[in-house]
């Protein structure tokens, strides 16, 4: 039998399970893993400035393209714990990254040895596993079970835990005979997809609530199969967002209480039966259940035994990987055509594209500060049906939600259930790490871009060119507008007068932080705008820049301080804080156009 450190065999597995691409940071009692890592040769990394922001870029990455795991590495202590966020991340929106950690000898575990925590302890609530390896035999079948898991069911995030001693000692391994253990999800019988499709064809007026689940099963193609077959709208969840292209006849919008169109909620209210397929029924989706629900018959399909009923009771659930359930109702969906036998939906779909035509808010404003509408209107002028975009939270992702466009899977990344502030960034990098050729474009508000912002240099350091786009008002907007309840502006202004401030900052005078400079200081490159006629011109100059350099450009848009975007606390209850469009120059880049 071979003879290797069982660092060098876990380095190995990871090649062997086509796991490639590492994003960490060194440290004394990692240091062996990194040297395994070196010797095998084959196994790419991006140095973090951040543990943190490593565990985003793995999330980015996995992202980014499907069958893709991320690997964020970090040494002992600090580490680990800075890895919770991005495995908290992960973990709910079912994003399987692996994170690697060294550990202080095991000897030592018990004696509050220098960076010695229970990182496993620490993690487990937010991993399908989180394990501490203290016998160097069980390293190979701790990895294999790492990737098992992540593969398995509802796909999710692992954190491994190496003390310094495991990884040194040597053990048996056999890389020619390894083999990964078999994938376990959960699929649709043939019976069970027609008992849905007898619902379905049962009402008047259905919708498909299209999730994310169906981007982690490589499902979109069966999804846009499927309702073109049954005729049927298509309403995307934030997560689920470009599955069905935004232009398409039966795209109906989105859904919800922040990130949504007024044409998708009143389609939703409209209708009469939804299945979700892939989806979770995320309360900023559905809002209060009992507007959500009324009048509506519901069919859930979710890999996840547990998701079904969580939120709500539906009328009928399924059990299934969401690729392997839609393939099931295509079949017995082709049958039920070929035989004359499906409802005809025309005219349901015509009233969701009238309201599609006419229920829209308004974008084109000339205003000096900008309105952030007009920065989403430039922003789909400027940027082709490939964009990536790579988003987290905030009032610029929420307006973003309401106002761009997005034409294929996997080209809006949002992390959705977590939301944490400095995302962006390093997720950013992780797409671009996994595509790089992709044209990526990031939006921040400025308190988002602030949270990380040194990574903007791993993106110099590594040539990873993508657009920044900063709406910068100088507060934490969704907290100040969320602040209206309790009749107070407090502790969420950001601006100040900037000591260094020269004569290139005076648009921004009074809001705070020279990001310009700030970028330019981490080797990238930047541009301020103030007036909405110059968002054009710095947009494609921003392009230009970026393929010359190939680093991060970050484009700030000075924005108003103040700008509440539509949201609210039900579907039939969003206030609209500015005005609707009433005539096509209103909004002008809309999907569908006033006459």
């Amino acid at each position: 039998m071979p003879k290797m450190r069982a660092a060098d065999a876990a380095v190995k597995i990871l090649e062997l399970e086509g796991a490639t691409q590492t994003f960490g940071l060194p440290g004394a009692a990692i240091n062996p893993f990194y040297a395994a890592m070196r010797a095998h040769g084959g196994i790419k990394h991006v140095l973090a400035r951040h543990v943190e922001g490593a565990s985003h870029m793995a999330e980015g990455y996995t992202r980014a393209k499907f069958g893709n795991i991320g690997i964020c590495i970090g040494t002992s202590g600090p580490a680990g714990t800075d890895m919770i966020t991005g495995l908290y991340s992960a973990m709910a929106d079912s994003i399987p990254i692996l994170a690697i950690t060294g550990q202080a000898p095991v000897a030592r575990l018990h004696k509050e040895d220098f960076q010695a925590v229970d990182i496993s302890s620490i993690a487990k609530p937010v991993t399908k596993m989180a394990m501490t390896v203290l016998e160097p035999a069980q390293v190979p079948g701790a990895f294999q079970q790492a990737f098992h898991l992540m593969r398995s069911g509802r796909p999710g995030p692992v954190l491994i835990d190496l003390p310094i001693d495991v990884q040194l000692a040597e053990i048996d391994f056999d890389p020619d005979t390894y083999e990964p253990l078999p994938v376990y999800k959960p699929a649709a019988t043939r019976r069970q997809a027609a008992k849905a499709l007898d619902m379905l064809t049962a009402s008047q007026r259905p919708l498909i609530v299209a999730g994310g689940g169906i981007i982690n099963a490589g499902g979109e193609d069966q999804l846009v199969e499927l309702a073109e077959l049954l005729n049927v709208p298509v309403v995307p969840t934030l997560m689920g967002w470009g599955i069905v292209p935004d232009d398409h006849r039966l795209a109906a919008g989105m859904v919800g209480l922040q990130t949504a169109t007024r044409y998708g909620n009143a389609s939703m209210l409209a209708s009469d039966f939804v299945i979700g397929i892939g989806n979770r029924w995320a309360n900023r989706h559905t809002g209060g259940l009992d507007t959500y629900r009324k009048g509506r018959t519901f069919v859930h399909v979710d890999i996840e035994p547990t998701q079904i009923g969580r939120v709500f009771a539906p009328e009928y659930g399924i059990v299934s990987d969401a690729k392997a359930a839609l393939e099931q109702m295509i079949e017995v969906a082709k049958e039920r055509k070929a035989a004359g036998t499906l409802p005809d939906y025309s005219t349901w779909v015509a009233e969701c594209a009238e309201r599609k035509r006419t229920m829209q808010r308004k974008t084109h404003y000339d205003d000096i500060p900008v309105k952030p509408q007009r920065v989403y209107e430039e922003m789909n002028r400027a940027f082709g049906r490939d964009t990536r975009y790579v988003s987290t939270i905030g009032l610029s992702q929420i307006a973003g939600g309401q106002f761009l466009h997005v034409y294929k899977a996997r080209n809006w990344i949002n992390c959705g259930q977590a939301g944490p502030l400095g995302w962006t960034i390093p997720a950013t990098l992780g797409v671009l790490t996994a595509d790089p050729t992709a044209k990526v474009v990031a939006l921040s508000g400025d308190y988002d871009f602030q949270f990380m912002i040194e990574e903007l240099a791993v993106g110099a350091q590594f040539n990873l060119p993508y657009i920044h786009v900063v709406v910068n008002n100088s507060y934490l907007g969704l907290i100040r507008q969320a602040q209206r309840a309790f009749d107070m502006d407090f502790c969420v202004q950001l601006g100040f007068d900037n000591i260094n401030a020269d004569d290139s900052m005076i648009a921004a005078k009074g809001y705070g932080v020279d990001h310009v400079r700030v970028a330019e200081g981490m080797g990238c490159k930047a541009i301020r705008v103030s007036d909405p006629a110059e968002i054009a011109g710095a947009l494609r100059r921003a392009r230009e820049l970026a393929d010359e350099h190939r680093v991060p450009v970050v484009v700030e848009v000075i924005l108003e301080k103040v700008t509440n975007i539509a949201m609210g606390t039900e579907l039939d209850n969003v206030a609209e804080f500015e005005q609707l469009a009433v005539q096509r120059d209103d909004a002008p880049t809309a999907l569908m156009l006033l006459d």
